[in-house]
């Protein structure tokens, strides 16, 4: 158990938005911190409030923007993490809502680089000592590359809640837009059938890629008729959930729905707005900003889900010693006898 009156919450302005919400739903206040910027990039970060023998929390999302690229916002992140370190704090707890890098988890080629260990290996040397992140790409692969706490929160049991409540009456299948998320899609299965009461069918898709171009259009499982939800932790530049919804209408499928935790790069998931095979697009504010103008056949289409509430339930569990493996069954948490 960590008091709650012993922490400090951070975050940096280009995370400040999201990070306030988190904070908010965890009735936590947002410390005070000086970002100050110097001729030719340079920075300073300071926190204007003591942080010595307490916890800090920093929130910071790392999805780049064209403002704030990627490469800054984890320079920035990492150097605030080593200022609290040397001011003093106990604990340093960073809240990585959207981890970056973690896709490159193996080697597939020799020479390969492993990103999402390299990712680790410098949050690990700035002093950071547990990360919460969501939905990583392989979460076995991301425990094996951290030496310290880790806990994956995931947005499944939110997505799940909103079909529920809109698509209770139809004819289901979840489906995984490659083999290596079928693990993601049945979670996404079991948790629907739970909260419907009723079966719903599993399929998955064909994908190969070889240096970055993607084929394979082989699909396992029923559509035709049905209403299909393609399940991805992440979309970059929508190819593949485009690919998915193409083969399903060519089998009949009766609707198709797009539900991913993660949309790091907006012009990816707006191009799947667009598409007009694709009925609904389901994501959440992990990247920490908006998506800007859809264009107009894409109007009324995504649906963008906050895990503000996620994140704020699970700082307060964490910090009053409570398990978070409730978060991974269901959403909202009903806690006993309540």
């Amino acid at each position: 158990m960590i008091p709650m009156d012993a922490t400090s919450c951070f975050t940096l302005r280009e995370s400040r938005d999201l990070a306030c919400a988190v904070y908010r739903h965890a009735d936590l206040p947002v410390a005070e911190l000086e970002e100050r910027d110097f001729e030719g990039g340079e920075f300073k970060l300071r926190p204007l409030e003591t942080v010595r023998d307490r916890t800090a929390l920093v929130l910071q999302c790392l999805a780049g923007t064209a403002e704030v690229p990627l490469s800054e916002r984890l320079v920035r992140l990492l150097f605030l993490l080593y200022g609290l370190r040397d001011a003093g704090a106990l604990r340093r707890i960073a809240l990585l809502p959207y981890l970056t890098f973690a896709r490159k988890d193996r080697r597939t080629q020799t020479r390969d680089p492993v990103n999402s260990r390299y990712i680790a290996q410098l949050l690990e040397a700035a002093g950071v000592d547990r990360v919460i992140t969501l939905d990583v790409h392989n979460p076995a692969a991301l425990d094996n590359a951290f030496r310290v706490p880790v806990d994956h929160l995931s947005a499944l049991p939110l997505m799940v809640d909103h079909f529920a409540t809109r698509l209770h009456d139809a004819q289901l299948t979840i489906a995984s837009p490659d083999i290596g998320g079928v693990k993601r899609a049945q979670i996404f299965r079991e948790l629907l059938e739970a909260r419907l009461g009723r079966e719903v069918e599993l399929a998955f898709f064909e994908k190969r890629r070889t240096k970055g171009v993607v084929s394979g259009d082989a699909l396992v499982g029923t559509v035709k008729g049905r209403t299909v939800l393609v399940v991805d932790d992440l979309c970059a530049t929508g190819n593949t959930l485009k690919r998915a919804a193409e083969v399903c209408t060519r089998v009949g499928a009766r609707a198709i729905y797009a539900a991913v935790t993660h949309a790091p790069y907006p012009p990816g998931i707006v191009s799947v707005v667009a598409d007009p095979a694709i009925t609904g697009v389901i994501t959440t504010d992990s990247a920490g900003y908006h998506f800007g103008p859809l264009p107009p056949d894409g109007a009324g289409k995504l649906t963008v889900l906050s895990i503000a509430p996620l994140f704020g339930e699970a700082l307060r569990r964490m910090l009053s010693g409570k398990p978070l493996a409730p978060l991974l069954q269901h959403w909202p948490v009903v806690e006993p006898g309540g």
